[in-house]
């Protein structure tokens, strides 16, 4: 049924997960009573909030880094990112003595650059205004002799991104829709494979921000589509497009996209936070805005829900709340 032509299947994800092994968090699962009954489903959130680094991203990022060579690990490794993905590869080179370099707008989270520092990471800031960080990635790489680890665009990444879909899947056994947020498609490509393997019956439906919504007009044009800064608060879904692996295993593995308003993005953290005590970011509200605002209709179903991540800075709450 499934193309192991495909830059990445479901041994590539097993594998990982045997690396991941006593090295991430098993996360938990959550459920909630009112979750329940306003959607009228059973509803699972896999909260990726409470994994390493506060993010899915570190599952990627660890099993990326352990298969490098021995040269490549000594000569270290680059990557660019907004945040999540910069903590998880400054972490990950740390547990395995690799030095890591990252390209981050000069504009990212303050609480991301500050973890992302923490972990030993060399940063190098840029405008994003001047510079696309994939060409002053390559440039950097380059000139120092580093390997470039992107941020979703890399089969070992994808397969590690899986492997929050297999261990949900594990704990709650079957369910009839799995939601998970999209950005460049790493996380929603891998779990796609690992579900659509494990529950050939299982709808998957990617989730993204209306204002950053290059994913969705992708999947319904087949034809990859870009945006540019796009302006969401939703700040680990402002990638610019699809990647070379990820675009045909999204439109591969997964059944539809959907998008999700700003405002619902809020509500929904919003409502995590005060009903659920759950620190979310609002990126990681994607895929639970998509159910509990209505996007997504369904009833009587038992649905997964991937919470990517809770890399929030605190002290902009108040202003984010404020909104509503």
């Amino acid at each position: 049924m499934f193309d192991d032509n495909l830059s990445v299947n479901y041994t590539n994800i097993a594998a990982a997960a045997n690396c991941l092994s006593g090295v991430a968090n098993l996360t938990p699962v959550m459920t909630s009573k009112t979750v329940d009954r306003l959607t009228k489903c059973e509803v699972f959130f896999k909260c990726e909030n409470f994994q390493r680094t506060g993010s899915f991203k570190f599952r990627g990022a660890y099993n990326a880094l352990s298969k490098l060579s021995e040269t490549q690990k000594q000569c270290g490794v680059l990557t660019y990112s907004s945040g999540n993905h910069a903590q998880a590869i400054a972490l990950a080179g740390k547990l395995l003595n690799i030095p890591t370099t990252i390209v981050m707008p000069n504009n990212a989270p303050k609480v991301k650059k500050s973890a992302t520092r923490g972990y030993g990471s060399e940063i190098i800031f840029y405008d994003i205004n001047e510079i696309t960080r994939e060409e002053l990635a390559k440039k950097i790489a380059q000139e120092r002799g580093y390997t470039i680890i992107p941020p979703y665009d890399h089969p070992d990444i994808i397969a590690g991104q899986g492997t929050a879909a297999v261990e949900l899947i594990n704990e709650v056994g079957s369910l009839d829709l799995l939601l998970v947020c999209c950005g460049g498609g790493g996380l929603l490509s891998g779990c796609a494979i690992a579900t659509k393997n494990l529950l050939k019956n299982c709808q998957v439906i990617g989730v993204e921000p209306k204002n950053a919504d290059d994913a969705t007009r992708s999947f319904y044009s087949k034809t990859l589509q870009t945006v540019h800064n796009p302006n969401t608060i939703a700040d680990g879904a402002r990638t610019p497009y699809l990647g070379q692996y990820t675009f045909p295993l999204v439109l591969h593995y997964v059944d539809d996209m959907v998008t999700v308003s700003e405002e619902a993005i809020l509500r929904t953290m919003y409502f995590m936070w005060e009903r659920m005590k759950l620190v979310i970011e609002p990126t990681g509200t994607l895929a639970a805005a998509a159910l509990l605002e209505g996007i997504v209709k369904v009833s009587g179903v038992r649905v997964g829900v991937i919470i990517s991540g809770g890399n929030v800075d605190l002290k902009q709450i108040g202003e984010l709340f404020s909104r509503l």
